[in-house]
């Protein structure tokens, strides 16, 4: 059950996001779109209210409550940068606004962009790691837990391995390439080389 209500939440989340930015940018409905686009907390809190019912209900804790968990932290982290990231291409593409800037490619602009999403899962992580934790305390020493920790886990690697790739990019930043530079003096005049 938890599996299919973690899937109906993912494709809940794009339908919404869809809907909204439509009615935005096509029909004008600002306010409109504004209620679509904040429902997309709902889908969470469903979620979540959901797996405290199934282990409350005595659904032995396993891998779809974890998953949920990160799901849910994901969602809490990125959730909003992605509608903002969305919304400034659909501005572009059905409004004609100009097209949204990217990322930071070169130093330390790049390097500070990385850390700002490091943050991110490190956010993500926390939430989830808390909700796992709070299941954790609510099944309590008679359940099988193994598998809640595992997420938490995974939840903490994933954390780590996005933090030493961000200190990847403030220790060794990329460097822009240098602008192909024309020597002149190495150059034939036309009239030389058809001699």
């Amino acid at each position: 059950m938890i599996v299919g209500l973690i899937i109906a939440c993912e494709v809940g989340f794009w339908v919404l996001l869809a809907l909204g930015l439509t009615v935005r940018y096509l029909l004008k409905w600002r306010r409109t779109s504004a209620a679509l686009l904040l429902c997309e907390p709902v889908l969470e809190l469903v979620l979540f209210v959901a797996t405290a019912i199934d282990l409350k209900n005595g659904a032995e804790p396993g891998w779809e409550h974890g998953l949920a968990a990160l799901y849910i932290g994901y969602t809490v982290a990125y959730g909003h940068y992605t509608i903002r990231w969305l919304d400034g291409h659909a501005a572009h593409r059905l409004a004609g606004a100009p097209k949204p800037a990217g990322p930071p490619r070169y130093g330390m602009p790049r390097a500070r962009h990385e850390g700002r999403l490091w943050l991110r899962t490190v956010l993500a992580a926390a939430v989830a790691c808390a909700l796992l934790q709070g299941a954790v305390w609510y099944v309590g020493d008679d359940g099988d837990i193994s598998s809640l920790r595992s997420f938490q886990g995974a939840a903490l690697r994933a954390a780590g391995i996005h933090g030493l790739v961000a200190l990847a990019y403030l220790i060794l930043p990329k460097k822009e390439p240098a602008a192909p530079t024309t020597d002149h003096s190495l150059t034939i005049p036309k009239e030389d080389a058809r001699r």
